[in-house]
């Protein structure tokens, strides 16, 4: 049975849309950087909850897996607010996930690894927490399962959770080649980015997203430019 897809993925369900279109932009830039530099360990974060991270991180997996042949790993290191799975439609018949590779040396990247039906991307789940979330992020386990999956894959997308209130992200962004860090347009107070951005290592910024923009650049609304996109297909 195919899985069930959140209408949010657009980078796998409407890749022709204005809306997919958007993350191709983003895409070619995580390309030239890994030519450049090497770039393919990327977490996204964002200053508060609901600024649509995990929305970009999936689509942002999605684009860098759809027309090549990349390989791409999407890895829900979210473990507080894990909603990764749920989004892809991956069913629960294994539970399994990161936590469990990272606390068991007996489970490794393979086992708790899925794949998405139809689609050239795997999925690391988040897995059931059952120690303390800061001992799981501060293992040097994480740290060899990331430098393992490096060697295996293209490209490796990490949703983290908010640079505030927890310092999970901040953690985490230690491990990785680089942060793209999600703001909403218009709604995320200035003072807030600015304060989370006082946590990472400037250089391992490689970008601001800005999502919710009720203003798109081009003037897609205006009817000349509808032609240059299909419509949206489901799946």
């Amino acid at each position: 049975m195919r899985q069930h897809l959140d209408p949010s993925l657009v980078s796998l369900k409407a890749p022709a849309s204005f809306a997919a279109e958007q993350y191709q932009g983003l895409r070619i830039t995580i390309e030239q950087l890994k030519r450049l530099r090497d770039v393919r360990l990327i977490a996204v974060t964002s200053p508060s909850a609901g600024d649509g991270k995990t929305v970009t991180a999936l689509n942002l997996a999605g684009v860098l897996a759809c027309g090549s042949d990349a390989r791409v790993l999407l890895i829900d290191a979210d473990l507080r607010r894990p909603t990764v799975a749920a989004r892809l439609g991956i069913g629960a018949a294994d539970p399994r996930g990161l936590v469990d590779a990272i606390a068991d040396t007996n489970v490794w990247l393979d086992q708790v690894t899925r794949q998405v039906d139809g689609f050239n991307l795997s999925v690391i789940p988040a897995g059931v927490t059952r120690v303390p979330i800061h001992e799981i992020l501060r293992s040097p386990r994480l740290e060899r399962l990331l430098q393992e999956a490096r060697q295996r894959y293209d490209f490796i997308v990490l949703d983290t959770p908010p640079l505030l209130p927890v310092f999970d992200a901040a953690t985490i962004s230690k491990l990785v080649d680089g942060l793209i860090v999600v703001v909403a347009a218009n709604q995320t107070p200035r003072k807030l980015l600015a304060e989370a951005l006082t946590l990472l290592d400037p250089a391992t910024v490689l970008g601001l997203v800005f999502n919710r923009d009720v203003q798109p650049l081009f003037g897609y609304y205006n009817s000349s430019y509808r032609g240059y996109f299909g419509e949206a297909r489901t799946a």
